[in-house]
């Protein structure tokens, strides 16, 4: 137990100390910019010492009730399978209350190893009536669905507002030292800083991530140091400003003034959500390790350094930050600081590349390329369309705002909104997931809810300074995601409504009343059950199909992750002579699929490993019309039914046993066709090639199992097809103005701007095969 116990130790100190690179960044170079953002405007008027130790006092009492006691105590502990984000929120409340708007949901979804967590076992033990109230209710629905979209959509600004304001302010410590020095030299510096950083995204970060811990260590110790320096010089008496006396004396002197300088005080939090957000990467444990060691003390130590050079130098106050430094260690702070502000910035964008994968996920988000590398971490992901909008917007708002204050105002009410949206999250958690009573979720909401909402009233009264690009970008963020989630909702209704009966395919016999070629055709559809009408469309235009159907559906999960052995869910179609199978991938909203190039092969296994399973369970399923579902992957005997040898570029096989020969059937110009494709286009030869053939020592109960095992590895040398559905939509002649226009102008236009279907599946397109197809919406 001692040695577990250590190991336990060794391995929270590990993550503890990983985590100063990636959550601690934001929050930790607020002191830059906290102080001289909250004596913007007409508070610098109040050059009193009980003044700078309100403002102290403000800033302090924030950074501990919002930052230590909301996001760090409370917040951390209300993960989904130790992922955390406004995400993570929403798919507890989904999974715990029947709040999702996701179409293709199945009780075998609830069977996941993740889906529920066994600290809320007691979960299914009450229902509360608000519960019931917005399970019954579609618009509440919607309604939550709104909320969380606001929320990312503020998060994704913050992605732009970060990197802007942490460079430039670090930046700007130049002109302390420089004050001849011309405006717009600081402001092309920043930009070439703010090019580079976002130009490197595709590259990844792990080859210079072991550096991130060791700059924010190292830049909180030395604020940290620095603001001992300053106590100790001008004024230790500082510490009495960590009393609330202070600020019922501050809003006692500046009244109005005080008011309208929240807008800056906020500032102090800005980071908070990303220690919540990037939760999944680290512990709870270890992230309260590095924020009660190091963070939290160092802050505060900082800010109190910060007023006490104030209280005695306070036309220094719009450089306050790098006024207090000694003057020997100005440099290398400077150094640091911008060292600093380039890793928060860092880990803001990669965030802002995850949520947008969550949207995209849960069909929110337009379809884009998600890349993943297999030499990066776990999680880390690049969207290059996000990358250079993010890069535009962040350039329009550095070059736009030429005061930093402006900044300020963008970025706190961006970053309060956001928490505000968290803490109602929050507390329909404590009350349908945690099962509290309603009671305390709402003490939690108003105790929490109040302050932030203090905050916003100051902030708002800055919209016309900056505080506007947020909100009006959100909002159209928001529609944007709202759109396409209404567009992509309506059209899987389509498709559910005109499903093929099952009745319909069997009057027409095992070849289905087509002729049948060698070979495997993936249908692709968004249903779970049924035939989609793009079969059959397929087959009336040209009555020929493949000897191997199977139906696949990738479809997400409310979970953040779903184990590789559970991700594939088989069935078949039909009596077994029809030879067609029913295919469902589900994946997470963080899973990102590392090999692509695999799913054909993982496909083949474990349809292979259903047919053995089907045969050894029980043979009743011969006549069933849409037989039921299996989790092949969990069987002991899984990848052991056939024998699987990698190919060289040449077609060898480069296992030292020489494989069954399976002649394909494509003929010499075809192949001749593909080859040339290949050669011609990088990355197709890059696919992983294998060859499959039955276990020479597998003993078979029913003969009919060899031959279809047989048929099916026959029919994988051959060839593989993929049919997708190229839809055409449009809106009904009946439907409303408004409609129409989201249909026929905003949809559309979202589907003619992102990338297309085949291109984020990653199917060569040699493979591919695209059925037309009208809908009316």
């Amino acid at each position: 137990m001692q040695v577990d116990r250590s190991y336990q130790c060794k391995d929270v100190l590990i993550l503890a100390y990983q985590s100063f690179g990636v959550l601690f960044g934001d929050l930790s170079i607020s002191p830059l910019y906290a102080f001289k953002s909250t004596f913007s405007g007409n508070l610098s008027n109040y050059q009193s010492e009980d003044v700078i130790f309100g403002a102290l006092s403000l800033i302090f009492w924030t950074l501990t009730l919002l930052s230590l006691f909301k996001h760090v105590i409370i917040l951390l502990n209300a993960d989904d399978n130790g992922e955390g984000g406004i995400f993570a929120l929403y798919s507890l409340l989904c999974r715990h209350a029947k709040f999702s708007l996701l179409p293709n949901h199945q009780t075998a979804d609830e069977e996941l190893s993740t889906y529920h967590n066994p600290r809320y076992s007691y979960r299914n033990l009450q229902s509360p009536t608000v519960k019931r109230f917005a399970e019954r209710h579609k618009k509440a629905k919607t309604a939550l669905l709104l909320l969380v979209l606001f929320g990312t959509c503020l998060l994704i600004c913050v992605g732009f507002l970060t990197p802007a304001i942490s460079i430039r302010s670090a930046i700007e410590g130049v002109k302390v030292r420089s004050s001849e020095l011309h405006y717009g030299v600081v402001l092309i510096i920043a930009c070439i800083l703010l090019v580079g950083l976002f130009v490197l995204q595709h590259r990844g970060t792990y080859r210079v991530a072991f550096m991130f811990a060791p700059i924010v260590i190292l830049w909180s110790l030395s604020t940290a140091a620095i603001g001992v320096y300053n106590i100790l010089k001008w004024n230790p008496r500082v510490y009495k400003a960590l009393s609330p006396y202070y600020i019922y004396t501050f809003f006692r002197d500046t009244r109005y003034d005080g008011w309208i300088s929240l807008g800056g005080v906020l500032l102090c939090v800005t980071g908070a959500e990303a220690m919540f957000a990037d939760l999944g990467q680290y512990t709870a444990a270890s992230i309260r390790l590095s924020f009660f060691c190091i963070i939290y003390p160092c802050l505060v130590l900082q800010y109190m350094g910060q007023a006490a050079f104030l209280s005695k130098n306070f036309s220094a106050v719009s450089t306050s930050f790098y006024a207090s430094i000694p003057d020997s260690l100005f440099w290398p702070v400077l150094v640091m600081a911008t060292l600093a502000a380039i890793v928060a910035s860092q880990s803001v964008i990669s965030a802002t590349f995850s949520i947008v994968k969550q949207c995209y996920a849960i069909g929110c988000f337009p379809r884009v390329k998600v890349v993943h590398k297999s030499k990066w971490f776990r999680g880390q992901i690049y969207i290059p369309e996000i990358n250079w909008v993010l890069l535009v917007l962040c350039l329009a708002v550095t070059v736009g705002f030429r005061d930093i204050n402006h900044f300020g105002n963008a970025y706190g009410l961006t970053y309060m909104s956001a928490m505000f949206v968290t803490t109602w999250l929050t507390a329909l958690i404590i009350n349908f997931v945690w099962g509290q009573s309603l009671v305390l979720a709402l003490l939690f909401a108003l105790f929490f809810g109040s302050i932030e909402i203090i905050f916003l009233s100051s902030s708002f009264i800055r919209i016309s300074k900056g505080g506007w690009v947020p909100l009006v970008l959100s909002v159209i963020f928001m529609l944007i995601m709202f759109v396409w989630h209404y567009g992509s909702r309506k059209k899987y209704l389509y498709d559910l409504h005109n499903k093929v009966p099952m009745k319909q395919i069997l009057t027409l016999g095992p070849s289905l009343g087509i002729v049948r070629v060698p070979g495997i055709g993936l249908i692709f559809t968004a249903l779970v059950s049924g035939v989609p009408a793009t079969f059959t469309r397929f087959l009336t235009n040209l009555p020929t199909f493949y000897q191997v159907a199977v139906f696949v559906c990738e479809k997400t999960v409310l979970v953040p992750y779903v184990p590789q052995k559970e991700r594939y869910l088989i069935g078949r179609i039909g009596p077994k002579s029809f030879r067609m199978y029913r295919c469902i991938v589900r994946n997470g909203y963080k899973d990102v699929q590392k090999n692509e190039d695999d799913f054909e092969n993982d496909l083949i296994m474990s349809i292979a490993e259903f047919i053995q399973l089907e045969a050894e369970g029980s043979g009743t399923l011969e006549g069933s019309v849409d037989g039921r579902m299996a989790v092949v992957r969990t069987s002991e005997k899984f990848g052991k039914r056939l024998e699987i040898s990698e190919l060289e570029r040449n077609g060898e096989a480069s296992s030292s046993m020489p494989p069954t020969i399976l002649n394909s059937s494509k003929s010499h110009i075809l192949q001749y066709l593909q080859s040339t494709y290949e050669m011609e286009s990088p990355g197709s030869t890059l696919r992983r090639r294998v060859r499959f053939k039955l276990q020479p020592d597998m003993n078979y109960r029913d003969p009919n199992v060899k031959d279809e095992l047989l048929e099916l590895v026959e029919a994988k040398q051959s060839g593989v097809a993929y049919v997708l559905g190229h839809s055409h939509i449009k809106a009904k002649m009946n439907a409303p103005c408004l409609k129409r226009f989201v249909i026929h102008v905003a949809y559309l236009f979202l589907r003619k701007n992102c990338r297309a279907p085949a291109v984020v599946l990653n199917i060569p397109q040699t493979c591919l095969i695209e059925v037309g197809m009208n809908y009316y919406l």
